[in-house]
């Protein structure tokens, strides 16, 4: 998606079109200009907007969970759930809006991106249940946080990139995931703030054994740690520290093992000869950075995974 226009009416009917329905204005004389472009992985919005005029908007709910992070100018964000405007500046990320409410302010000349996607995706990668999760703040829980997350876009942004639009079914799901995953744990939510006693009565081996078990059948599935767990019969966080306690590890990081092994295997059963790729055969096991699957897999295996394709 591109569009580039130097008309205020245009703009407005774009951002109608592929947002929601809102009204927009120019608080000062002048010309203006709007260059907006999205890339898309799954589900995933990456958008880039370059407002290059003082923008009012107000607008009706999203709809979305929508991560703004700010390059250049300033934007005044008004948050009818807390009942204060607060300012975005360059170097700042944040919640935009919440998803079910209208919302408003104005852009100031303003370089920024926005990543959208369903608010039942945080459900899917962080419960167990049916329990809905939700942020409850706007801003990072610390800076540190916030530059993580900011990483994790980067990153996402950067597969979107390589792939042109074409990304492999597992790939795009473990990279909604880690974005996803990346948003929780960068701002504040409803999981987060439950009580985990429960969960460390859960964490023993049997929940280890149930959650390798659902691994090894669904390994080529667009499985989340959520689905892990639910088929565990625990939470999220019980699945964690159980993984962590039995196996020094993290529930997703042991998908990964195995999805790994399973590439590993696929390399040793083809050869080039046969038409087979590193890449191809990586993408289908869900890693779609070429260069961090030959590191992980020489870490792990002791040789390159184009040795083992031509042996």
């Amino acid at each position: 998606m591109e569009f580039d226009s130097g008309s205020l009416e245009a703009t407005e009917e774009f951002l109608n079109r592929n947002y929601t329905t809102m009204q927009i204005g120019n608080t000062a004389e002048g010309p203006i200009r709007s260059r907006i472009t999205r890339d898309t992985v799954a589900a995933v919005s990456l958008d880039r907007l370059e407002l290059d005029f003082d923008m009012r908007y107000d607008a009706d709910p999203l709809g979305k969970i929508c991560v703004c992070a700010v390059e250049s100018g300033s934007i005044e964000e008004n948050y009818l759930d807390e009942g204060v405007t607060d300012v975005f500046e360059p170097g700042d990320i944040g919640v935009l809006t919440p998803p079910d409410l209208p919302y408003s302010g104005v852009l100031h000349n303003a370089r920024y991106t926005i990543t959208m996607f369903d608010p039942q995706e945080l459900a899917r990668v962080a419960s167990a249940d049916a329990t809905p999760v939700a942020l409850i703040g706007h801003r990072p829980l610390s800076p540190a946080a916030g530059e993580r997350l900011k990483s994790a876009i980067a990153h996402v942004r950067e597969m979107a990139a390589e792939y042109d639009g074409v990304m492999p079914r597992l790939v795009a799901s473990t990279a909604t995931q880690y974005l996803v995953a990346s948003v929780l744990e960068a701002f504040p939510n409803t999981l987060a703030a439950e009580s985990a006693a429960g969960d460390r009565n859960d964490a023993h081996s049997a929940t280890v054994r149930r959650a390798v078990a659902y691994m090894e059948s669904n390994v080529r599935e667009d499985i989340a740690v959520g689905d892990i767990a639910a088929a565990s019969y625990v939470t999220v966080r019980a699945l964690q520290l159980a993984f962590r306690r039995h196996y020094g590890t993290t529930p997703m990081e042991y998908l990964r093992r195995l999805r790994l092994r399973g590439a590993h295997e696929e390399l040793l059963a083809h050869t080039v000869d046969d038409g087979a790729t590193v890449g191809s055969i990586a993408a289908r096991w869900g890693f779609g950075h070429q260069g961090r699957f030959a590191a992980r897999y020489r870490c792990h295996y002791g040789q390159s995974p184009g040795t083992t394709l031509d042996t």
